[in-house]
């Protein structure tokens, strides 16, 4: 994905090396950031990615350039991977397939909602809200698609999975073992909560438009 971001930044198409040593750093942000959060040392990125910090600033000036560049990235295969998920499957399983298979997801959505930073980064960029936006349009794809094969209840929206679901990954943030299995085991109580034949909800659907992360 990481050369299609680039031709969205309007950059010129980098030689083999320059792509290699961007992807290096972008992964290398990634995991950093999934650990210890968006402030992580611009040198330790540097380290984990194998290139020289000259070589990092060069490719990204500050700090909020990569931080757009990897929520860009985060985006692009959460799009693919969501896209993928409603060609392939049914309703509710290309439901359950978005929601449990793209931890470029739950990172976006970790840097979107546990750093002040990185939101205010994210909510000016236009790629990365372009991205999102046509995130949400496949998930309300799938969304109406379950409820139209009877597995999905009526009464919610797309936009109450995508707050639900951002819910969920605040209250489990951390990397470590347990939280992981709590996010683990969140989420399967989330989908079954999401199925036919449950509880009355309150008001009324809520739709994407009416989410706002905070």
């Amino acid at each position: 994905m990481s050369s299609d971001i680039s031709a969205q930044e309007g950059e010129l198409p980098l030689r083999a090396d320059a792509r290699r040593n961007r992807d290096q750093i972008i992964s290398a942000a990634k995991a950093i950031f999934a650990a210890e959060g968006p402030d992580a040392p611009m040198e330790a990125i540097a380290r984990r990615a194998a290139v020289g910090v000259g070589t990092l600033y060069r490719r990204f000036p500050d700090r909020e350039a990569l931080i757009r560049a990897v929520a860009r990235d985060n985006f692009a295969n959460a799009l693919a991977h969501a896209r993928a998920a409603a060609a392939e499957h049914t309703g509710w399983e290309a439901l359950v397939r978005l929601l449990e298979g793209s931890e470029e997801l739950q990172l976006s959505v970790h840097l979107a909602m546990l750093s002040p930073t990185a939101w205010k980064i994210l909510k000016s960029d236009e790629v990365t809200q372009e991205l999102r936006a046509a995130l949400l349009s496949v998930l309300e794809d799938v969304v109406h698609a379950a409820q139209a094969e009877g597995s999905m209840r009526t009464d919610v929206g797309a936009g109450d999975v995508a707050a639900t679901y951002s819910l969920l990954l605040r209250r489990t943030n951390s990397p470590s073992p347990a939280n992981r299995l709590a996010a683990d085991r969140a989420l399967i109580i989330m989908l079954d909560g999401l199925r036919t034949s449950r509880s009355e909800l309150p008001g009324h659907p809520l739709q994407v438009s009416e989410v706002h992360p905070t």
